[in-house]
């Protein structure tokens, strides 16, 4: 009993210690919802509209391509900018961009290239807000509970993930995708309130050095990666991952239809069953509390692992098991990994390398999905999760042998110097 009351506040640590990071973790509960509500809405008008999996596909690279052209300069435009200021103009322009959508489709006059332009905005204020947000979270919180705070950011994230679809498809059942967008508007308030009633006097105080130039700034921040060997192989595998791995958003749906022959209800359950055990994950990494190389090799192994044990299942109840220990390790690598780049960064240089990281994340993501759908066309989900999985699995043992390569070489020279003093 006395373990179970330990954990639990250690969980919840950077709640209960922080005043600025618990008002925007509440405000933040009520617009991740509305941001799974929004995802799905966008998507089924689309559909809903053109009758065409394509113009779905171009819905997509319009939301992320903005990371593609973007992502490696967002991070030093974020090193010159207060953080909680332009996360409140970011918040404030998302909540603009939902307005003209919820406006347009409840009027019944919106068109297909209406929504890929408010995804295209959208996605381009995204690559500013993300590592401005995340850097907000550092000074919310500090070096010290950083890792229980990103953590306590994913479980809410994936907390999110299990009710907002439902709620989406409930809403859109009743009275339409207007009213998700609506949703997703009013959403904002609880966001913008948050960030307006923080303390600036109890933010935790960054180093910042001068105005970086775009050109220039990003170029520290490239030179800055090559030659810290911990961010590099962080980045190195987190480019594998979000690449080859993380396209669970094209493979679920074709694991269910095309390969288990099930209905939305299955493809429901299967969705359902990765978030739950995601939430598990990022409870036990607030709960843990720290971000090791351990934890990020880990995490990334087991997620491997998972996808080459989809491969061969024709089974909904199979898949759905190995998806939720899938979502446990997706979460243990993803909380892990995000949180070592913000420690092992100065303040000065974090939102470029959080750019980079972004970038390594976000950017590739349309050639991937480009490589996902070959191989599901080429063989199927069988053909897709064997090679993500085999990519995982050597991502990360490669990642691991780099560290402990680095950690040998650091130690061997640091012991001469030990034995001439």
């Amino acid at each position: 009993m006395t373990l179970l009351r330990l954990a639990g506040r250690r969980t919840f640590a950077s709640l209960r210690r922080h005043r600025n990071y618990r008002l925007f973790f509440f405000g933040q509960v009520v617009s991740v919802s509305g941001t799974w509500m929004q995802n799905i809405a966008l998507y089924w008008l689309v559909l809903d509209l053109t009758r065409s999996p394509l113009a779905v596909g171009v819905l997509s690279f319009c939301r992320f391509g903005p990371f593609t052209l973007f992502g490696l300069f967002a991070g030093t435009i974020a090193d010159r900018l207060d953080n909680r200021r332009t996360v409140i103009a970011t918040q404030s322009v998302q909540m603009l961009l939902s307005a003209i959508i919820a406006a347009l489709a409840l009027s019944g006059h919106v068109a297909a290239w209406q929504a890929y332009v408010i995804a295209a905005l959208g996605g381009t204020v995204l690559v500013l807000d993300a590592p401005s947000r995340q850097g907000l979270t550092f000074e919310m919180v500090g070096r010290a509970e950083l890792p229980n705070a990103v953590a306590l950011n994913s479980t809410l994230f994936n907390l999110a993930r299990l009710f907002g679809p439902a709620l989406a498809g409930v809403v859109i059942a009743i009275a339409g995708v207007g009213w998700c967008f609506a949703a997703y508007t009013g959403s904002f308030l609880a966001v913008l309130a948050s960030l307006l009633l923080m303390r600036e006097a109890e933010l935790f105080p960054l180093d910042r050095r001068g105005r970086p130039t775009i050109l220039g700034g990003t170029r520290e921040g490239l030179a800055y990666v090559r030659r810290t060997p911990s961010v590099r192989v962080v980045l190195g595998v987190m480019v594998v991952f979000a690449t080859i791995c993380f396209n669970f958003n094209i493979l679920i749906p074709i694991l269910a239809k095309q390969t288990l022959h099930a209905g939305p209800k299955a493809l429901g359950l299967l969705m359902a069953t990765f978030g739950a055990g995601a939430l598990v994950g990022a409870l036990s990494s607030a709960a843990v509390g720290r971000a090791t190389f351990r934890a990020i090799a880990a995490g990334a192994l087991g997620f491997g692992v998972c996808e080459l044990a989809l491969a061969p299942l024709r089974s909904v109840a199979a898949a759905a098991a190995v998806l939720f220990v899938a979502g446990v390790f997706f979460t243990v690598y993803t909380a892990a990994s995000g949180t070592k780049i913000q420690l092992d960064t100065p303040d000065h240089l974090r939102g470029r390398v959080l750019g980079v990281y972004y970038y390594a994340w976000n950017g590739l993501a349309p050639l991937g999905g480009l490589a996902v759908g070959w191989m599901c066309a080429a063989g199927g989900t069988t053909l897709a999760f064997s090679v993500a999985g085999c990519a995982g699995i050597v991502a990360a043992m490669l990642g691991a042998l780099r560290v402990q390569t680095t950690h040998r070489m650091a130690a061997t020279a640091v012991e001469p110097e030990r034995l001439a003093a």
